[in-house]
């Protein structure tokens, strides 16, 4: 298990769903993973309730799968899960953005816009350097500002999740492939142009773009994968995609 300081605030248990949750998504806790409601509590030294209530937490978010008599482990997701959750993704957000282009700009709207901005450039910025540590920290928060943005809660939260487990899938693969940045979308201050001058066509331009690149890229790691069953055939091993391991 990684090293961490203790746990101090009142609120433990949002601080170490946020705290697991960060680990995973920077692949220190890796898929398939498991550890117990025990240890986690010794490692942020306070008591097993909070703990076992964030994990339960971040079970009830598909990040954790829990097993009753094992604890809990990192869940493991396959190229399908992936290509799934990005289709989904696309379907739900191209109608809700390009919607979000055409209604009209209150001061409120502008003053998000703006904000938002700064945050895609700044991932931008981290996708072009092939920077992961500081792109999924400005990804997911240029996305859910962009959310907040949709009068409809449920779906931003939705969305932020399914980004959420992309990520979780992504970072393992990322990390060790040597063509990182060709594979990083970076077209995020695009998306801010299109919302902000209310064209609804750029905005499922840019939206397609970022979701195409994802979807590119789950066919490259199946592409890998059938050249390595290839190899598998020849020498006779089994083989299948499997996470690299750092």
């Amino acid at each position: 298990m990684p090293a961490s300081g203790p746990v101090t605030r009142n609120t433990l248990r949002q601080q170490i769903a946020d705290a697991l949750r960060d680990e995973v998504l920077a692949g220190r806790l890796r898929p398939g993973q498991e550890f117990t409601v025990k240890q986690i509590a010794e490692q942020y030294g306070v008591s097993a309730t909070p703990v076992r209530e964030a994990l339960v937490d971040l079970a009830a978010q598909s990040l954790l799968d829990a097993d009753q008599h094992r604890g809990f482990r990192v869940c493991v997701i396959s190229v399908d899960d992936f290509r799934g959750m990005v289709e989904a993704r696309s379907l739900i957000s191209d109608g809700i953005f390009r919607k979000l282009a055409t209604s009209a700009l209150s001061r409120a709207r502008v003053d998000v816009l703006v904000s938002v901005r700064r945050r895609a450039d700044e991932a931008a910025r981290a996708a072009r350097a092939g920077d992961l540590d500081i792109l999924i920290g400005y990804d997911l928060r240029f996305w859910r500002e962009l959310g907040t943005l949709i009068v409809n809660p449920f779906i931003s939260e939705f969305l932020h999740q399914l980004r959420v487990r992309c990520w979780v899938f992504s970072v393992p693969y990322l990390r060790v492939d040597p063509k990182i940045r060709e594979r990083l979308w970076s077209g995020y201050p695009d998306v801010v142009e299109a919302v902000t001058r209310g064209d609804s066509e750029k905005v499922r331009e840019a939206i397609g773009a970022y979701h195409a690149s994802a979807l590119a890229w789950a066919e490259h790691l199946e592409c890998l994968g059938e050249q390595e069953q290839e190899r598998s055939a020849s020498s006779g091993r089994p083989a299948q995609l499997e996470r690299p391991s750092r």
